[in-house]
């Protein structure tokens, strides 16, 4: 069963207006033969990949500047144990991050670095998750159409040797079903890449949004310390 019998319950009104023809475009894929398969499966596990990453980004992004005065305001109310709160209630790789500094909060600031360091490498692991295979499939699909069309050309020739005469109708119709899978392998690696680049640009921001974060966080400690240590130098005396 080809990909144009799948698709002929699709009613005819269906493939659209503005000479957009969806039954004209299954034919194409028809004429391109078995190399268009392996970009469509590119395509459809590439799309897969892409749309959780986009749900997940989505989801992990918060109003960070909201964020961290919430996280101030408890430092400075409830101390340690009121700001952990505000980050285990809150979304987010921010959060997370704020949350294992905060764990270190009674030790020195150097141990909350580190903990803000390596936990800062792990929550962007955690986001980067999956982007290899997307960037692999944006390689592959290409690839394959290309494959696809240097056999296609091999057949083509094939044929006109087989012909013995080299007839205007039989090259350009070889010709131009070779090339079909080189045409969708690029679509595919264009509508991927522009998946891959959005997916990019927000954990660059996210990750600029936790360095930013993590040094306020910092700051405040630092503020809190010197503030105990005016406090009892001053009750002291």
């Amino acid at each position: 069963m080809d990909l144009l019998s799948l698709v002929a319950v699709i009613p005819q009104d269906a493939a659209g207006s503005g000479g957009f023809d969806i039954n004209a475009l299954v034919e194409y894929f028809n004429q391109g033969g078995p190399w268009m398969w392996p970009p469509l499966v590119c395509l459809i596990l590439g799309l897969a990949i892409a749309i959780e990453r986009i749900i997940t980004l989505n989801l992990a992004d918060v109003n960070t500047r909201k964020f961290i005065l919430q996280v101030k305001s408890a430092l400075d109310s409830g101390g340690v144990a009121a700001a952990e709160e505000v980050c285990a209630s809150t979304r987010g790789p921010v959060a997370s991050v704020f949350q294992a500094g905060l764990l270190r909060a009674d030790e020195s600031i150097e141990a909350v670095e580190k903990a803000i360091i390596s936990y800062g490498s792990i929550e962007m692991s955690f986001l980067e998750r999956g982007l290899v295979w997307l960037s692999l499939f944006i390689s592959l699909a290409p690839m394959f159409g290309f494959m696809g069309t240097v056999v296609g050309m091999v057949l083509a020739f094939d044929a006109i040797e087989q012909a013995g005469d080299i007839s205007p109708s039989l090259v350009a119709g070889g010709i131009k079903v070779a090339l079909l899978t080189t045409v969708f392998g690029l679509i595919v690696a264009v509508i991927l890449q522009v998946f891959y680049n959005y997916a990019v640009s927000k954990i660059d921001r996210l990750v600029a949004e936790m360095e930013e974060a993590s040094l306020e966080l910092i700051d405040a400690l630092i503020m809190i310390r010197q503030g105990r240590q005016v406090g009892g130098g001053s009750s002291a005396a």
